[in-house]
């Protein structure tokens, strides 16, 4: 796959822009290209700046609203509902993860679920909020039909994503985010975009049979099915985030959430739950973040099975990733720098990707 290294102030700079320039205000428009660059930059490219194109099409046609509108509706010291009115995934999530945040340090855990939303893409951001204040963040959301149940072959769950972030105190933290999917539909939908094959066990065809062409399981909508991580028991997981996320919020869920690539008529209606665990109410905050470092430290120190090089925590490689690629700049293959430069062209910004090396 052919690639450049670009600048990542450029490369926000540029997204940013493309934002603004569809009518989202200035703040949320850099919220937005912060959470799509900094999927780039941990290496997580399935939720990155290949987002763009989609997120901007259904802005023009009407499908999301480009300034954030939320409204609560219903509020306690440490749970709220939030109604985000069909605003940007990404600005809703972050407000309502701040809110939530704001509640766990009166009340010691806090729960927010928000309904009526969008794409907010990578959990692991949202969840990382809560390391900034020294609490542990949790947070999941449903999508449109990806997932035919254990044992099934028609979609039914999104692949409904999860990611825990747990503060230390010399080591990186523990973030942990994962699709109950096998892989995200996000990297099945990059390989098609760049002409890949998949690993076999990653889904199957609309046949229902295994495959590892991605475009029998995406060209251009998908018509095939992720499979579960760990079989009955991601999709179980599934479930219960369909639940804890659509159901709670009394909002869309399974397959009645829209498809954000098929129906640029209707919002998508997709819900998110966030949490907040406030670790001070437990024990101080010293000793936690002790306590999290010598258990990270035995973990590395045990010994690593044939062929194993070093044994990593949760999130640990995407962040030695992010380190790096803030130093040396972010590779963006060229099929989605090319979709990019067509989305400033449409827009009439210049097109500043030109890459590093």
């Amino acid at each position: 796959m052919n690639s450049k290294t670009i600048k990542t102030e450029n490369l926000f700079m540029y997204c940013k822009t493309l934002f603004e320039k569809v009518g989202v205000p200035e703040e949320e428009a850099s919220i937005s290209a912060d959470n799509l660059v900094d999927a780039d930059l941990m290496g997580v490219e399935s939720h990155g700046v290949s987002r763009i194109p989609i997120y901007l099409k259904r802005i023009r046609l009407g499908a999301v609203h480009p300034c954030s509108a939320l409204r609560v509706v219903s509020d306690s010291p440490g749970t709220a509902v939030i109604d985000a009115c069909n605003s940007l995934g990404a600005v809703a999530a972050v407000k309502a993860m701040e809110l939530a945040l704001q509640k766990a340090k009166r009340t010691g855990i806090s729960f927010v679920v928000v309904k009526n939303s969008n794409h907010y893409g990578t959990a692991a951001y949202h969840a990382r909020l809560a390391l900034q204040q020294d609490m542990i963040g949790f947070t999941a959301t449903n999508g449109a039909a990806r997932m035919a149940p254990w044992g099934g072959k028609t979609p039914f769950f999104g692949t409904n994503p999860f990611a825990v972030a747990v503060p230390a105190d010399k080591q990186r933290p523990i973030i942990a985010d994962m699709a109950t999917s096998v892989v995200a539909l996000g990297k099945v939908i990059l390989a098609a975009k760049n002409n890949l094959p998949i690993p076999l066990g990653w889904a199957l065809n609309q046949f229902g049979a295994a495959t590892t062409v991605a475009k029998e399981v995406y060209d251009g909508k998908v018509i095939g099915t992720p499979l579960p991580f760990g079989g009955a028991k991601g999709s179980a997981i599934a479930l219960l985030i369909d639940v804890l996320s659509g159901v709670l919020a009394g909002g869309t869920f399974g397959p009645h959430i829209k498809d954000m690539y098929a129906d640029f008529e209707e919002p998508t209606g997709i819900s998110h739950l966030f949490g907040a665990i406030h670790i001070e109410s437990f024990l101080p905050i010293d000793q936690f973040k002790a306590g999290i470092d010598k258990l990270i430290g035995e973990i590395k120190q045990t010994s690593p099975a044939d062929g194993v090089d070093e044994i990593f925590l949760p999130g640990e490689i995407e962040q030695r990733k992010k380190e790096q690629r803030l130093r040396e700049g972010v590779t963006i293959s060229e099929a989605v720098l090319k979709e990019l430069r067509q989305e400033g062209e449409r827009c009439g910004i210049p097109y500043i990707l030109e890459g590093e090396k």
